[in-house]
């Protein structure tokens, strides 16, 4: 039987799915998705209220009925609310469930502990405010953004318009200023296409949330994600011991 990962994903996001098929296409996996309301991204009132737990958790009740092998919210918010809100999410979703759960912030977390990073390149879409609380939070958790490069954007579904090229370029500034990796940051925006020839070029590190939230979702399970290697060096990494469900590898 093929592993099933499912996503929690954001209404308005029209990159991951087609990104996830592209980059799963030949393995022996499935992905299947559910949604719940995301169109804006700000520190206002609405654009924090989206991501209160109880909405999500009914989105990834309804993939549990799918007997999905995990359960990840592939998206960034816990990037401004800090790390606890998801970890209290995937606590909540495992309770409820009863299956394994990660996040894109809580992956980006884990690569960066495994690569040995501490000094990171932070590329988004983002508005000053919000990239802002993203800095004060990874920097808490260790992790120095000392450059980075936003977009100043806020709606959601905009993001996925930021041409490959334009990521490349904010990849690129970034690297010169002076970091151990790159991290883009959203889950609507097409870096994963673009990040393994810059780590060719530019020596280091570059990790797509979508990217790192597929990573973080077979290591969550115990599952081999060398069959990857071609989207990133942290598909290359060893794979960590299998949670609570399966270990079954991905060919």
């Amino acid at each position: 039987m093929p592993l099933r990962l499912g996503m929690l994903t954001p209404s308005s996001n029209t990159v991951l799915e087609p990104v996830l098929a592209r980059m799963t296409g030949l393995s022996a996996l499935s992905v299947h998705y559910s949604r719940f309301r995301v169109t804006e991204i700000s520190l206002s009132q609405q654009g924090l209220g989206q991501f209160a737990l109880d909405g999500m958790l009914q989105a990834a009740e309804l993939l549990a009925h799918a007997k999905v092998d995990v359960i990840a919210w592939n998206g960034t918010s816990a990037g401004w609310l800090g790390f606890p809100q998801d970890e209290e999410l995937c606590a909540r979703i495992t309770a409820a469930t009863g299956i394994p759960a990660t996040s894109s912030v809580l992956a980006f977390r884990d690569a960066f502990r495994s690569l040995g990073i501490g000094r990171v390149g932070l590329v988004t879409p983002y508005t000053a405010d919000v990239q802002r609380r993203i800095m004060a939070n990874w920097a808490q958790a260790g992790f120095a953004c000392t450059a980075e490069r936003h977009l100043n954007l806020s709606d959601n579904f905009s993001f996925a318009g930021t041409a490959e090229a334009t990521i490349a370029d904010m990849v690129r500034q970034v690297a010169a200023e002076g970091c151990d990796a790159a991290a883009i940051v959203c889950t609507n925006m097409r870096g994963a296409a673009v990040a393994p020839g810059l780590e060719r070029d530019l020596g280091i590190p570059v990790i797509d949330s979508v990217a790192v939230t597929l990573w973080a979702s077979l290591r969550r399970i115990g599952a081999g994600t060398g069959a990857f290697a071609g989207w990133g060096r942290i598909f290359a990494l060893p794979t960590a011991a299998p949670a609570d469900r399966t270990g079954r590898a991905v060919a």
